[in-house]
């Protein structure tokens, strides 16, 4: 669910062992803050991106939590990339498995507030720390999430501008979301204009960089390039 997607930040060859510790432990904290960001946004009551106006509209139908709906949404993305072609990494797994269960504990820490002093920065301090961890869990270069590669497999499939689908996606969760009764507002105004260029101005701090080295060839690599 993050604002930005550049396929040069996806995994590459050069250098991925040795900085693999590193961008595993980047994307374990960067999913697990994403999803403490998506429970403070929705506590402030004042409205949440639009998937997260989906995922409280089915909570308030059928008897799950909001995170465990992140969670199903999730799978269930996820199996639309399969006539898209797209292929699925570590940190796209980790995203399905840790964002609905860091929002449900975040959810049950934090008690539901009634003064607007509290809950616009609320709302301020939870789209921060989403750019925040959006930039760690992309940055770590280990595969998006289901709803980013569902734009970018169907950019590819469809040829369509990255912005047009991105914003006919968001359009039509966040209709469907409003249907359901989900909480929207001035949360899902302030998100849809702080998150682009916040991600934006993070990322490239936030990424792995990969290794200037070449790594060293093994088995039959090795033995083709000696004489």
């Amino acid at each position: 669910m993050a604002a930005v997607l550049t396929p040069s930040l996806l995994p590459t060859r050069t250098g991925t062992p040795r900085r693999l510790p590193r961008r595993l432990l980047q994307l374990a904290v960067g999913l697990v803050l994403y999803g403490v960001s998506m429970g403070l946004v929705l506590r402030s009551a004042l409205g949440g991106n639009p998937w997260d106006v989906l995922h409280q509209g089915l909570a308030r139908h059928l008897r799950l939590s909001v995170g465990a709906w992140v969670t199903l949404v999730g799978v269930l993305v996820l199996l639309l990339w399969i006539p898209l072609r797209q292929k699925p990494g570590v940190g796209t797994v980790g995203n399905v498995l840790v964002l609905g269960a860091a929002m449900d504990a975040t959810l049950s820490l934090v008690p539901h507030l009634h003064s607007l002093a509290v809950r616009v920065p609320l709302l301020a301090a939870g789209i921060l720390l989403n750019a925040v961890a959006t930039g760690l869990y992309i940055g770590a270069r280990l595969g998006p999430g289901p709803r980013d590669g569902l734009m970018t497999g169907l950019h590819r499939r469809t040829g369509r501008s990255v912005r047009l689908i991105r914003t006919g996606i968001e359009l039509t969760v966040l209709t469907a979301g409003i249907a359901l009764g989900g909480t929207y507002g001035l949360g899902t105004l302030a998100y849809a204009l702080a998150i682009g260029p916040l991600v934006q101005f993070l990322l490239p701090r936030l990424t792995v960089p990969a290794s200037p080295f070449p790594e060293p060839l093994t088995g039959p690599e090795a033995r083709a390039t000696q004489g």
